[in-house]
């Protein structure tokens, strides 16, 4: 959202975010995030969870005012709550015509077909966005001819860029120069196939001693999904658990040979798939939700079936082909600079916008 927001300003529109103050845990969060990019918040909402139509008049009226001191035409919204406030919000027509209300949709599954989904995506949303092309394909059904389509995410190709590995940082993984590095940047949640990451592991490092597997943040059960679990397979001394990372969070991906990712989270959009490409690391995935279209099979990455001898043999044959492992490197970066882009998702954007009518 900071990403769009940044390329839309550069790009002449005039934006404003209105959010909800971040609980502590959660930095660096949104708002922070936000105000580092220059957009501190023209309007604080309630932090709250739900729809409550009365609790919720407040924040109502005072988007309804912001939208009406400022004339805008879109309000952007990324989830139930400020969708349902937006729609309030912009039911009035206001001079100049009636504001939009357009809704990104996060999540690679479809929208399941129930009542109220059927209602706010489908008459509750002016356009909808989806992460994957198959993701709008599948979510046609509740727009009954309105406007959907896929937006792909972007990255700050900056700041994830190639360059040379920070010796300190891979010294701070216990990571020397011999050893080759899987890397995956996921949440331990049960759904997330940590059994299948950590199986394929365990044979690939029964016949290469030199691997690692490094996991890139946290979790409530990491304990039982990753820790153990490792610990059973003979393999704790393979697997980095290098927790959640914020500064050194580019430099902890460059130390990489291989990415891999199994199953998107709450971000169906593979956000850190998006990076580490920007990186020119090269990726191992399966074919689940939006990986099909962000991996190029054979020229970026591989994407492979769900075993664990599938999975182990597609890492293996990028760590023993330095050459290959380097083409999709760049074949990767090269992607990532044509198509995800800040400026490429404006315009994408811009584009879903230009369709309503």
């Amino acid at each position: 959202m900071v990403e769009l927001a940044s390329a839309q300003r550069a790009a002449g529109h005039e934006v404003a975010l209105a959010c909800a103050p971040a609980p502590p845990e959660s930095e660096p969060s949104l708002r922070t995030r936000a105000c580092e990019a220059g957009f501190a918040p023209v309007l604080e909402l309630e932090r709250a969870r739900g729809v409550h139509p009365i609790r919720d008049r407040a924040d109502a009226g005072r988007l309804r005012a912001l939208i009406d001191t400022r004339g805008f035409d879109i309000v952007h919204t990324w989830h139930t709550r400020d969708h349902v406030l937006a729609l309030r919000a912009a039911a009035a027509p206001r001079r100049g015509g009636r504001t939009r209300v357009v809704r990104s949709y996060k999540l690679a599954d479809p929208i399941p077909a129930w009542p109220w989904n059927r209602w706010l995506f489908g008459p509750g949303s002016d356009a909808l966005a989806c992460v994957s092309q198959a993701s709008a394909e599948a979510n046609r059904r509740l727009r009954g001819g309105r406007p959907v389509g896929a937006v792909y995410g972007a990255v700050d190709l900056a700041r994830f860029a190639p360059a040379p590995r920070d010796a300190a940082v891979r010294a701070s993984l216990g990571l020397t120069p011999e050893h080759r590095v899987i890397g995956i940047v996921a949440r331990a949640q049960r759904h997330r196939r940590f059994e299948l990451l950590l199986e394929a592991t365990a044979r690939l490092a029964h016949r290469d001693p030199r691997v690692r597997l490094v996991v890139v943040g946290r979790g409530t059960h990491i304990e039982e999904t990753a820790v153990k679990p490792a610990a059973a397979l003979g393999i704790a001394d393979r697997v980095v658990f290098a927790g959640y990372r914020t500064e050194d969070y580019a430099d902890v991906l460059r130390c990489f040979d291989v990415f891999t990712f199994l199953v998107p989270g709450s971000d169906g959009g593979c956000r850190a798939l998006l990076e580490a490409a920007a990186c020119a690391i090269p990726a191992v995935t399966s074919r689940r939700g939006a990986l099909p279209e962000l991996v190029v099979d054979g020229t970026t990455g591989s994407l492979v079936d769900e075993e664990p001898e599938a999975l182990a043999a597609a890492w293996q044959a990028l760590l023993d082909d330095p050459e290959r492992r380097t083409a999709a490197g760049r074949a990767a970066r090269a992607r990532a600079e044509r198509e995800w882009s800040p400026e490429r998702l404006a315009a994408s954007v811009d584009a879903l916008y230009a369709a309503i009518r």
